[in-house]
């Protein structure tokens, strides 16, 4: 792979509730969970990631589900949507699905010619499901209920509230090689040519715009790809050049990490795909068990005692 940002790599919200978040994204969303583990400086509480079958840079969406944390407020400085790519032709059966299980939505509308259906998940976190018009070929993970004709496929972009955008534009344009595709009101795509799929980022002008609050409800961070750390590190040279404060190389495990606030607000983590999740558990057993940092096994009875047993 080419020295680029791959699109995203995941991305990071709250709940409030373990069990509901793992029946919505496992059950009603029909994705698989990926990996089951804890969050790194607080191993009270779960890490979940939830993806296609191989957990896929571009599908990932995790959580930090701190139970009865407060409800955040979605507002500016922050990413406010996640958008999944679902085929052609099956918003009509997502909305009876959703209404099955008591999930409100909008009607479908159109962001830049591409039908989208919007509705927020048991936290209020707002998830679209957009029919892209260049379909998109990854394969989903299936379920008993959600079949291949309507499985998310991942991610399709990301939206981020700013009270401005310029500064947030030029770190997409000039350091993650990303470039102005279209304007849509004070709404403004902006797109990687370096992948075909999770490669858009939309950024929505709110100059009056709330700031957001972190809490149940919203994101956390969103996650760009790199291919690996050695090219991770060339682009923490190109962040430091720029005067943004970056952290070191972090290992998660399954990939290593930086994380810088760009000057939005929004908190951007840039991840490898190296090493993957299959480093500590087998392809067709990823997230049946509890895995732990290594630094949290010794004390593995200790914090299975205090976290919520998943039914």
């Amino acid at each position: 792979m080419e020295n680029k940002i791959l699109g995203l790599h995941h991305i990071t919200a709250i709940a409030a509730d373990a069990q509901r978040n793992y029946d919505f994204y496992t059950k009603v969303l029909g994705q698989r969970m990926v990996k089951k583990t804890v969050n790194f400086d607080d191993p009270g509480t779960y890490h979940f990631y939830y993806g296609d079958e191989h957990g896929t840079p571009g599908t990932i969406l995790t959580f930090f589900p701190w139970e009865n944390i407060m409800p955040g407020r979605t507002g500016t400085g922050m990413a406010t949507e996640i958008t999944y790519a679902v085929p052609e032709g099956s918003l009509e059966a997502w909305k009876e699905r959703l209404s099955r299980f008591n999930v409100s939505f909008s009607e479908i509308t159109e962001h830049f010619g591409e039908p989208y259906l919007s509705f927020t998940d048991p936290d209020g976190l707002q998830i679209n499901l957009m029919v892209p018009k260049a379909p998109d070929t990854r394969t989903p993970w299936q379920t008993a209920e959600v079949k291949a004709n309507i499985a998310t496929r991942g991610f399709h972009s990301a939206t981020l509230s700013l009270k401005e955008i310029d500064a947030t534009a030029g770190v997409l344009t000039d350091i993650f090689g990303y470039r102005l595709l279209a304007q849509e009101g004070n709404r403004y795509r902006f797109i990687t040519d370096a992948v075909a799929n999770a490669g858009i980022i939309d950024l929505l002008a709110l100059p009056d715009g709330q700031i957001g609050h972190t809490g149940a409800g919203t994101n956390h961070h969103v996650a760009f790809r790199v291919a690996n750390d050695a090219i991770q590190m060339e682009y923490r040279e190109k962040i430091l050049s720029k005067g943004l404060e970056i952290t070191p190389k972090i290992d998660r495990d399954y990939f290593f990490s930086l994380y810088f606030r760009e000057p939005g607000g929004v908190l951007f983590e840039i991840a490898t795909d190296n090493p993957g999740f299959t480093v500590d558990e087998p392809l067709e057993q990823l997230g049946t068990g509890l895995k732990l940092p290594k630094q949290y096994e010794p004390v593995r009875g200790e914090i299975e005692k205090v976290l919520p047993v998943l039914k």
